[in-house]
Formats: C-alpha cells, structure tokens, sequence
C-alpha cells in the first residue's frame, strides 16, 4: 500500500511532493490596478518646457528616465492625450528641470489642465528657447531624437545638449501618489 501526503494545492503530474505549487493565474490588469503598481515605484519628477512665442509652455512627467551615457540620451513618456507635448513637440530646444523636494506644488501645477502652469514661477530661457526653472535641482536641456509607439502614450528619445548640476539640492520625490523626502540611509 502507498501513503500520500495530502497537499493543500495540486502539483503538476510527475512534479515532487515538495515542489512549490504553482502561483495562481494572474487576474487581468485593469488601468487602475496598473496605476497603482508603477505608483509603487518611487520616480523623480521632470518639468519638460519650452518657449512657444514668448510664453514658456510645459508639463511634469515622472516617466523620466536615463538612457545612454554615449551618446548621453534620455526618453520621457508622454500620454497621447497630452494637449502640451503636441505645442512642445517641434521646439528646437526643450529644458528639462528636475524638480527638487521643495516643489510639489508647482509638480501639481505643472500636471493640471487648467490655469496657468507657470504664474509665479521663476524660469529663465535659454538662447535656444529652453526654459528651465529655478530651485530645480538638475538642469538639463535636449533636442528630441525620436518618437516610438509606446500604447497610449509616445516614448520620447532626447539626445541630451547640456548639463547643471545644483549640489545639496535634494530632488522631489514621487511615490504612491505622494511626495516624499529622501532620507539618507545610514
């Protein structure tokens, strides 16, 4: 006669008694569920702007990521609902400000679609018609390079023209919906 341990879940035929059982099936991923697990990954924020006659037009996105050192290149997300990146699109030059831990509010400004995003903001052009922001803590200015299909939104690729880097000025922090400060691990 032959024992058999009793298992609380079923093992693939032929699979060891002491194998782990198999992960259930994942449940389809809806928008808000997705929302929810990238907002699990804590992000910086980038002010992406440009002059548009002589107005600075721009959006926050915390879709920013570091691409290549050779050629240095970035790319950035943008939604395909994206009224702004349409008026950004053909600029010549865009300023990329990584936003610091002191400017939330501006990174809530900066993603609405009302309003003036830039009143009371302090921003400065450059010759090429970048604007960067003030108190940022990284300035970075770039032309873009190329546009991919990325679903519902387009993965923009920026081959990146300058750098300035704002020593001690700690960057805004994004996650789960909220900002937060870094703190240095000890």
């Amino acid at each position: 006669m032959v024992k058999t341990m009793a298992t609380s879940a079923q093992h693939p035929p032929g699979a060891p008694a002491w194998a782990p059982a198999p992960a259930p099936a994942p449940a389809e991923l809806d928008a808000g569920t997705l929302r929810q697990a990238f907002g699990a990954y804590p992000t910086g924020v980038v002010a992406i702007s440009a002059l548009r006659g002589n107005e600075p037009v721009g959006f926050a996105a915390s879709s920013f990521v570091s691409i290549s050192l050779q050629p240095p290149m970035a790319a950035v997300s943008v939604a395909r609902t994206s009224t702004t990146w349409p008026l950004l699109a053909e600029a010549s030059v865009l300023g990329l400000s990584v936003l610091s831990h002191g400017q939330g509010a501006l990174c809530r400004r900066l993603a609405s679609r009302d309003g003036n995003r830039f009143d009371g903001v302090s921003w400065q052009p450059t010759a090429e018609g970048a604007v960067l922001i003030e108190d940022a803590a990284l300035w970075l200015t770039a032309r873009v390079n190329a546009v991919y299909d990325g679903g519902d939104h387009e993965i923009v690729l920026m081959e990146l023209l300058t750098a300035e880097l704002f020593s001690g000025v700690e960057p805004l922090v994004f996650h789960t919906s909220q900002f937060r400060e870094l703190i240095p691990h000890g």
